[in-house]
């Protein structure tokens, strides 16, 4: 009869051994996905900054703006974050007009950069912590996804903006 418990145990801990092992391979695989994701979102982000940096460029004729906004559309992968580095000091030397429909649309697009690569940033963070731990890189369980890399490129100078006042009185609710 104690036998029979020695080998219960033995299958127990095999068993929560398994389940950790299949969570650990998980949440590396779903890591690598998020950053993937991640990086996607921030190129789709660029572009976008970059056609609308270039529309700002044709509409104030600057040449300089143009001239970075297209070569961050047209660069390689490995050229990628000088390219932006430049668009975005071209970017920060201009002034843009909230009034103006494609200043406002590159400017939002400035915001959403900013915020697609701190989210790029964090989840490239958490895939490399996920790949350093040890039971990680004893098993290799990172060895089918290629290893995230950061993109560091400026953040761009935002400008402030104001929300107007309503013009019209606030109706109680009571009346509504």
């Amino acid at each position: 009869m104690p036998a029979m418990w020695w080998v219960l145990a033995v299958v127990a801990v095999v068993a929560l051994l398994t389940a950790y092992l299949g969570w650990t391979a998980h949440r590396v695989e779903r890591v690598h996905r998020r950053a993937q994701s991640a990086e996607r979102a921030l190129d789709a982000h660029l572009m976008r900054r970059a056609a609308a940096a270039a529309v700002v460029a044709e509409l104030g004729d600057h040449v300089e703006l143009y001239a970075a906004a297209r070569l961050a559309l047209d660069a390689d992968p490995g050229d990628r974050e000088s390219a932006e580095n430049d668009l975005t000091r071209q970017l920060n030397t201009i002034e843009l007009a909230e009034s103006d429909p494609a200043g406002r649309t590159l400017i939002a697009s400035n915001r959403r950069v900013v915020l697609a690569r701190q989210v790029h940033t964090d989840t490239v963070r958490d895939a490399l912590t996920a790949r350093r731990r040890p039971l990680v890189r004893a098993l290799r369980m990172a060895r089918r996804y290629p290893r995230p890399q950061y993109f560091d490129i400026e953040d761009p100078a935002l400008p402030v903006t104001t929300v107007p006042a309503p013009t019209s009185p606030a109706v109680p609710l009571e009346a509504v």
